[in-house]
């Protein structure tokens, strides 16, 4: 058995809740709530018109947005839920449930990727008559509508992978909108109604694109891999470099949220505990560099006879 003793925890107030990420995404819900209306209602007039004039791109679009409606109503109920205090079970409250959102929502795209592909490749081999006027202004109402989308979410892109799941979605989804209409107006100039479905294709390649990075980092967070935004190399070599410490061993770094990061490490100061006020700086300054909001570490002496057990890097 080894004991831990993080009898050297840091708490800071001004820092431990990562509350510049917090400043930003202050606005999430509003943004979520007019995205998810002004989308859902959207689908609906997709659904319509897109049965109407029996077009498979404007009915592959439908079900890309529903897939983001419910992307959004996920991303939006984490952050809810990410906000509730932590409680003796729970002890760093929901905040892992922004995890399980971004995680769902890129599962989500995936099927109605394999969806959209899949009756794209039917309609191929046997093209069906569209109606390209209907096609060309649901398509160019879908543009405003997502770029209006894209703008809510803009501002907190850079801090929550929720957030830049949604801006990326929006804007992907403006730039298809613009490929649907190009379809729609091809098909009232040539006749061609393979461009249709087409069109269908590269609708899916543009959620592909985009789902992958999302899919990749929720899955990498899930498992609670160091977050891309920080590298590991540079985090230990400033632990090194503060006063006293001569070594720095199992140190892991994971995010407890898509926006909040925590680190543990046990630092060796031979010359003895350094007291509060070192911990307290240290766990500022690893919040200024590299956006860590929750630091404890633990300090040894390296004066037992028996090394730490959890030294090792191959240890965990």
């Amino acid at each position: 058995m080894h004991a831990h003793h993080h009898d050297s925890r840091t708490h800071d107030p001004d820092h431990a809740h990562g509350h510049h990420a917090h400043g930003a995404l202050e606005n999430a819900g509003r943004a979520f709530a007019i995205g998810v209306a002004l989308n859902l209602a959207f689908v609906v007039a997709e659904v319509v018109y897109g049965l109407a004039a029996d077009s498979l791109a404007l009915l592959a679009d439908a079900g890309h947005n529903f897939g983001d409606v419910l992307g959004l109503l996920f991303a939006w109920g984490a952050a809810t839920l990410a906000a509730r205090a932590p409680t003796p079970r729970f002890t760093y409250g929901m905040r892992g449930s922004t995890i399980l959102a971004a995680l769902g929502n890129a599962m989500l795209l995936l099927v109605a990727i394999g969806g959209i592909a899949w009756e794209a490749i039917q309609r191929l081999s046997d093209p069906v008559p569209v109606h390209g006027v209907t096609v060309i202004w649901v398509a160019a109402a879908g543009i405003a509508v997502n770029a209006f989308t894209a703008w809510l979410f803009m501002h907190g892109r850079e801090l929550d992978l929720n957030m830049r799941a949604a801006y990326l979605h929006m804007a992907g989804d403006a730039l298809v909108s613009v490929g649907v209409v190009v379809a729609g107006v091809v098909m009232l100039t040539t006749g061609w109604l393979r461009v249709d479905p087409i069109v269908s294709l590269l609708v899916a390649l543009v959620i592909l694109y985009g789902t992958w990075g999302l899919l990749r980092e929720s899955v990498r967070l899930a498992l609670h891999a160091v977050p891309e935004q920080v590298d590991p190399g540079h985090v230990r070599l400033h632990l090194a470099s503060l006063p006293g410490v001569c070594e720095v061993h199992d140190l892991h770094i994971w995010g407890m949220s898509t926006t909040e990061t925590a680190l543990t490490a046990h630092l060796v100061i031979p010359g003895g505990h350094p007291g509060d006020d070192f911990l307290r700086e240290a766990a500022v300054q690893v919040e200024k560099r590299f956006n860590i909001c929750h630091a404890t570490f633990q300090i040894e002496t390296a004066s037992g006879e028996v090394p730490c057990a959890l030294a090792p890097d191959h240890v965990v």
